[in-house]
């Protein structure tokens, strides 16, 4: 009684098929059950933001409490014309810098009712902001930096 539907002189002919699964060695074996045995990646912890309403209340940001120093270092050599092209003007730096934090620091961002979420649509969204809009989210932008992270330099 094997697991083989095969007939006794398939043997001998080369065009019998066997129908029985392949065995899969021990050790796939065990490693697939302990990877369907395994528990889910526990959840990165909620980290706190800050909503910020503009005058009018047309405009709300989203705002994230908590940076790496990883971040922090990035930012610094950024500020200080470290990374980018050589030929980087001191406005380019400024815009850059500006654009970091928007990259690390904003959640959220709605503008008349209309939500933005997600790092490719925010950054989308900021590139084609109106003059006033950018003016304002650099103000939220420093007014953020002084409360929640003193140390660093704002743009």
């Amino acid at each position: 009684m094997g697991r083989s539907t095969l007939p006794l002189d398939s043997a001998t002919d080369p065009t019998a098929r066997r129908t029985a699964a392949p065995r899969v060695p021990q050790t796939v074996a065990k490693k697939r059950k302990q990877s369907r045995n395994r528990s889910p990646a526990p959840a990165l912890p909620e980290l706190p933001t800050v909503p910020y309403t503009s005058p009018d209340g047309r405009m709300t940001l989203d705002l994230r409490c908590a940076m790496t120093p990883k971040t922090r270092t990035l930012y610094a050599q950024t500020v200080g014309g470290e990374v980018g092209q050589a030929a980087m003007t001191r406005e380019d730096v400024w815009h850059r810098a500006v654009e970091f934090l928007f990259e690390r620091l904003v959640v959220g961002w709605s503008v008349d009712d209309v939500p933005t979420t997600g790092q490719k649509a925010l950054i989308a969204r900021f590139r084609v902001a109106s003059a006033e809009e950018r003016t304002w989210i650099r103000t939220v932008l420093r007014e953020h930096l002084t409360e929640w992270f003193p140390e660093m330099q704002a743009p």
